[in-house]
């Protein structure tokens, strides 16, 4: 299958001024946190994106991405019905084809030059379903993410048949329901914020947004469409930053500087910092 859509969330009341927020970028150009995130889609051969964003937002938003070479479509969460939500808003959209999707306060910064959604692209297109990136993370860290269990496809080695997913569980619910073989005790695959879905996953968002009997997420949507359909997580070698959180955007951006063209300074410049601060520490202890 062909993934030639993908969407983006930047709807949420905490989340909508972060792409606007500007970096460095490895070619050392200053580019808006939704620019970069474009530029993932973009090189993974996406060319229409929607943008899920806020009513209002979207001259701004059109502004940050003059330059970036894509088709863009906006589509309003004029309520705040939370993530799985937003990812419904864009339904019209993407209509009965595949799709990327990523949200719009993450930088992904990897060890492949073409960007970690090109490589999912790539897989999803070879196995013809829906996968989502994970990476394996400690047990301390299952309160920031959704997770998944599963077992490892055979012959193909970082892949793995999702039978099981839940939005960030205790550690009790990991250990009773996300258990994968060959991972480490305490360890679970976790979402990494990209995943290329099938526009079954619409019908199963209005299902469970329907039900006030459960918290609606994207989770509990995924694991309803593991049940129906083929669905697959894969491990991605690259580093996910939220730019939302304490130093997100500080540690993003030294991210980007160290794998990019400015490297040799930034780590000169560091070192400088360090230095001085190392410098100023033994003077006080003197005095």
């Amino acid at each position: 299958m062909q993934i030639k859509k993908a969407v983006i969330t930047a709807a949420g009341p905490r989340q909508r001024t972060l792409p606007m927020q500007t970096l460095i970028d490895q070619q050392s150009a200053e580019r808006s946190v939704l620019s970069l995130v474009v530029g993932e889609a973009v090189r993974a051969g996406v060319s229409d994106v929607c943008i899920v964003v806020c009513p209002g937002d979207e001259e701004a938003y059109a502004k940050l991405l003059a330059n970036d070479p894509v088709r863009l479509t906006f589509a309003e969460q004029t309520e705040q019905g939370g993530y799985a939500h937003a990812v419904l808003c864009a339904r019209n959209f993407v209509r009965d084809e595949p799709f990327l999707h990523c949200v719009g306060d993450h930088i992904y910064v990897g060890p492949e030059s073409s960007g970690s959604a090109k490589r999912l692209v790539e897989a999803a297109s070879a196995a013809e379903c829906s996968i989502s990136s994970v990476q394996i993370t400690r047990e301390s860290l299952l309160p920031f993410y959704g997770a998944v269990g599963g077992h490892p496809v055979p012959g193909k080695p970082g892949f793995y048949r999702v039978e099981a997913v839940l939005e960030k569980p205790t550690p009790t619910e990991a250990e009773q329901r996300l258990i994968v073989p060959g991972l480490r005790s305490g360890q679970y695959l976790c979402f990494y914020g990209m995943h290329v879905l099938t526009p079954a996953i619409f019908e199963i968002l209005s299902t469970v947004l329907a039900d006030s009997s459960v918290r609606p997420s994207l989770s509990s949507a995924l694991a309803v469409l593991a049940a129906r359909e083929q669905y697959l997580a894969m491990i991605q070698k690259g580093q996910r930053f939220d730019v939302g959180v304490k130093y997100g955007l500080f540690t993003a951006q030294l991210a980007l500087a160290l794998q990019g063209k400015d490297r040799d300074k930034v780590l000169t410049e560091l070192i400088q910092v360090l230095a001085a601060r190392e410098m100023f520490s033994e003077k006080g202890a003197d005095e």
